[in-house]
């Protein structure tokens, strides 16, 4: 159920901004670490793996940019889903949304902190959450610029990363052999992981209502940030795999900094580090800004508590919604051990995206539909992607929205029983 007058929110972004908020939620820290478990599944067969992630990447970007457009309101699939399937499956969007994506971004304070201090990593994760979370309050342009700043950083670190590798004396072609160097079953599950690094272009379509022209903004954000993400990436994952090949990669958890440290270009090692922490922060920052708006549209449609849909009179944004994803991001960061929540949200955001394309497969040619075979592709390679991930992490994960269905069903049965 709506209030029957809704708070808006302010539309302050062009194409620019979302394009640099999609690239700040998709060039973060998983490129600095998502090659060393795909290079340990599949070998230097992840740049296949890295083909087909971006191809899913596509479909999903296509089937999300199309429906954002006719649907241009916070909350990305959970609104798409509601609307074209039905209640239920958006209500389930939202909920492996928000709930997986608060767990990275409990992870995304931590990596941060393990680069800046690891010897006061919950405490200074908790810091960073509280400051980012303070600057969003403050304003989406705000967030914009910053966002801006630290993709600026992360490129020029991972430019850096691809003159070292291939200009330190350390690459050869031989460490490319064998080649693909994995199963079909471990180049797919290496398609699932560094999948999670592509998964930022959501962010764009979760901020519908604070984009100026959505119908024009959105499709060309999504497409120029996923575009300009693959090129970097598959930049970084040739550059990698020449400098030191797919075991040294997989024994690692900082690839790109094992590969800079194998050549002549090694007393520079610490501009890798310092890029990964700021990219980890920029994670950090875009997607408490993602959560927040859907956790904003979902209280609008009271799935949650109704005191969260509330819009700040002066600054515009969903003030209480943000506060309350950075007080449990503060929780996580400074209680638990997340590495085992990172593999549940991997699968959480593939069924979120698995929804969004079943809801694309419903648009009519009126409606500005893509080509038939984008949507089903799109959900068919979200099933098979998530299904392929380790088994703890599909079991984590299927365990997180069959909690998510109990929640519904007894809201619905409680709501059955006030209408009886």
């Amino acid at each position: 159920m709506q209030s029957a007058q809704q708070p808006t929110l302010g539309r302050r972004l062009g194409v620019f901004d979302a394009v640099v908020i999609g690239l700040g939620s998709m060039i973060g820290a998983g490129v600095f670490s998502a090659y060393a478990p795909a290079a340990a599944a599949a070998g230097s067969g992840l740049l296949i793996g890295l083909g087909i992630a971006a191809l899913v990447a596509y479909c999903n970007a296509t089937s999300s940019a199309r429906l954002a457009a006719l649907y241009p309101q916070s909350g990305g699939t959970y609104v798409y889903g509601r609307e074209r399937l039905g209640p239920f499956w958006g209500y389930l969007a939202g909920w492996g949304f928000v709930v997986g994506k608060t767990a990275s971004c409990a992870a995304m304070a931590l990596t941060f902190a393990a680069y800046v201090s690891p010897s006061h990593a919950r405490l200074v994760g908790v810091g960073a959450v509280i400051v980012l979370t303070l600057i969003n309050y403050r304003g989406i342009q705000r967030s914009a610029r910053l966002t801006g700043v630290i993709v600026v950083i992360t490129l020029a670190t991972l430019i850096f990363v691809v003159v070292a590798c291939l200009g330190g004396g350390q690459a050869s072609v031989d460490h490319l052999l064998p080649f693909p160097g994995g199963s079909p079953y471990g180049i797919l599950q290496s398609a699932g992981l560094l999948f999670f690094a592509f998964a930022g272009y959501a962010r764009i379509a979760t901020l519908a209502e604070e984009v100026k022209d959505p119908a024009r903004t959105i499709p060309r954000a999504i497409s120029l940030a996923l575009m300009i993400t693959l090129i970097v990436y598959a930049f970084v994952a040739v550059a990698a795999l020449l400098a030191v090949g797919a075991a040294a990669l997989a024994s690692t958890s900082a690839p790109l900094l094992v590969a800079v440290q194998a050549g002549s270009f090694r007393q520079f090692a610490p501009v890798v580090q310092v890029g990964g922490a700021i990219a980890a922060l920029g994670s950090l920052l875009a997607l408490i800004l993602g959560v927040s708006r859907t956790t904003f549209a979902m209280a609008r449609d009271r799935y949650l508590p109704g005191f969260l849909d509330a819009v700040h009179p002066k600054y515009e944004v969903p003030h209480r919604a943000e506060l309350a994803v950075g007080a449990v991001v503060v929780i996580l960061v400074a209680t638990l051990d997340l590495r085992g929540a990172i593999g549940f949200s991997s699968f959480a955001v593939l069924a979120y995206y698995a929804i969004a394309n079943a809801s694309a497969s419903t648009l009519t040619a009126a409606e500005n539909r893509p080509a038939r075979w984008i949507p089903i592709l799109g959900l068919a390679g979200c099933i098979v992607l998530a299904i392929t991930l380790p088994l703890s992490s599909v079991l984590a994960g299927a365990g997180v929205l069959i909690i998510g269905v109990v929640v519904w069903a007894i809201r619905y049965s409680r709501s059955s029983g006030k209408e009886a």
